[in-house]
């Protein structure tokens, strides 16, 4: 039977050829050393404590590159989950915001694509909890021949509820691979997370002329704010982005917020489309593995380009995910960042708009 591929919504040239790879890693070498990496992104402690006995409010917790510990209508939802040391040889920036062994239970993994920079089996395997995967169409397959039992695919636009929070996958333009074989196999995007307008707590229906089945999902104390407010002191000096931090100043959204977890994505006009059928209060974008530019447009958005899809979503507050962890590409943490703040700084959008997450803190949503 010939293999089903998916394809972005615009057509655009890949440049996955073995020249146009050859190309950029002969570019590569020579960049790289030119490169300052001298510059991470600071871990601050995380509040273990809080995450592990709130079930109530909305909290942000960055674990790195795009692996976020949110807790949203009692739910603990985790996205892209890597713990990785390296990744194709480069080793680890940053350690992980928090530690594994700290993680509490999961109840829902949002899977954004195959790419192994966003799914990792080991760290999958390793998260406790329920574990109910939600994953593009395409990827279940693989991953219940790796033992996962709770899987669930879904196409662009398509939604579920678990437990009274809606989950719908959204496009994205990128390409998935994990092997020569299975190019584009499995489909990729990003996925919005709310409150649905009615609160069955059941898992909604899938469009008419589905066949798959649904399963139902059940659902800071003074000492880390202190260790907090020392790792900020030192962030501080390293980059304004983090200034600010040792205060706990972080804005006040809403007991429930609609968050947009993004996904790995080239620039495209699907993020005004996203916009206008979602109210976005929190944005989490990509803002690194964009260099050389000529290469990595097709897949990755610049940091200028994830303020204008910030622009397009018409979201309240962006958080940069996708940068710090890796060297993906040929950009770094540094330059990401001060990309981000000259372009913030050209489109006047105040500093407060942008939530810079030491790795660790837990930007807690509510006031509560």
């Amino acid at each position: 039977m010939r293999l089903k591929r998916f394809a972005n919504i615009d057509p655009i040239e890949q440049h996955t050829s073995l020249k146009q790879f050859k190309r950029w890693r002969q570019e590569r070498i020579r960049r790289l050393r030119m490169k300052d990496y001298s510059f991470t992104v600071p871990n601050v402690e995380p509040d273990i404590a809080y995450l592990e006995d709130n079930r109530k409010w909305p909290s942000l917790t960055w674990v790195g590159h795009s692996t976020f510990f949110i807790q949203l209508g009692g739910l603990n939802i985790m996205t892209d989950p890597v713990w990785s040391t390296q990744m194709a040889f480069q080793k680890r920036l940053s350690p992980p915001g928090i530690p594994i062994d700290d993680v509490p239970p999961v109840d829902v993994v949002l899977i954004s694509h195959s790419h192994y920079d966003h799914l990792n089996i080991n760290s999958l395997r390793r998260l406790i909890g329920g574990r109910q995967l939600l994953v593009p169409a395409g990827l279940g397959a693989k991953l219940r021949k790796k033992g996962f039992i709770r899987v669930h695919e879904l196409h662009w636009w398509e939604s579920v509820m678990i437990s009274g929070v809606k989950f719908t996958f959204v496009p994205s333009q990128h390409s998935t691979r994990r092997s020569p074989w299975d190019t584009n196999s499995s489909h990729w995007g990003g996925f919005v997370i709310e409150r649905p307008a009615s609160r069955s707590g059941k898992l909604a229906s899938r469009p008419a002329g589905s066949d798959a089945s649904i399963v139902k999902v059940s659902s800071a104390n003074a000492e880390a704010r202190a260790e907090t407010a020392s790792a900020a002191q030192e962030a501080d000096r390293l980059h304004p982005f983090f200034s600010g931090v040792a205060e706990q100043e972080r804005p006040q959204v809403a007991d429930f917020p609609t968050i947009y977890f993004a996904g790995d994505s080239g620039y495209f006009q699907g993020f005004k489309e996203i916009g206008k059928r979602f109210p976005i209060d929190v944005a989490l974008l990509p803002i690194g593995a964009y260099e050389p530019e000529w290469f990595m447009a097709p897949q990755h958005i610049t940091p200028e380009q994830a303020l204008q899809a910030f622009d397009d979503l018409s979201a309240k507050w962006f958080v940069p995910m996708h940068f710090g962890a890796f060297k993906l590409a040929d950009d770094t943490p540094r330059e990401a960042l001060d990309r981000l703040e000259a372009e913030r700084r050209s489109r006047s959008i105040p500093d407060e708009r942008i939530v810079i997450l030491p790795l660790g803190e837990t930007w807690r949503l509510s006031g509560k």
